[in-house]
């Protein structure tokens, strides 16, 4: 699997994620990162392959398969590409618009596919977004509640066996796999 620590990242755009997608790859190239790219490269590239929804399955399958521990992913809004990977197995895609937002798909959501939409993120937000979230993981201290940690990894390993049919013949009722109390605190002076 190509990891993150070892600045290894799968990304891929549509038409109108195309120029956001090529700001962020050009910084994170720069900083050492090795990019693979699924999706379209080039300003004039077309082709059925390279709609939003296809590009999308197509960097949720490298997370299913066990290729890549995380992608970024790129449309118009952001909505669509991440609707399309979250169809694949395994994908916990989240839409971001700002560096708190990426912080918090990493640290209590487990994010492996991140995605922007380069009608509403500017470049240089498009690059601390990714420096955040890709400088992130899942308890890696930005949050401070009692038990977040617990309480969000919990849900994620609840999400990943999910089972539809077993939850449709339990009466729409999760199998609880633990349970963790979690309410608002006061942030700690």
């Amino acid at each position: 699997m190509k990891l993150v620590r070892d600045r290894q990242i799968a990304v891929g755009a549509d038409f109108a994620g195309f120029p956001l997608k090529e700001v962020v790859v050009r910084h994170l190239e720069s900083r050492g990162w090795t990019v693979t790219d699924v999706g379209v490269r080039h300003p004039d590239d077309s082709g059925r392959d390279l709609m939003f929804h296809r590009v999308g399955l197509r960097l949720g399958s490298l997370i299913s398969e066990g290729e890549f521990e995380r992608a970024l992913a790129f449309c118009g809004s952001g909505m669509g590409i991440h609707i399309a990977a979250s169809k694949c197995p395994g994908v916990h895609a989240g839409v971001v618009e700002s560096v708190p937002a990426a912080l918090r798909a990493a640290t209590a959501n487990g994010v492996n596919v991140l995605a922007m939409g380069a009608f509403y993120v500017a470049p240089q937000m498009g690059i601390e977004i990714a420096e955040a979230w890709l400088g992130a993981e899942l308890g890696s201290g930005y949050e401070w509640w009692h038990n977040f940690y617990e309480f969000h990894k919990l849900a994620i390993d609840e999400l990943n066996a999910f089972d539809y049919e077993r939850y449709r013949q339990n009466g729409f009722h999760v199998d609880y796999l633990g349970d963790y109390p979690l309410k608002l605190e006061t942030r700690p002076d």
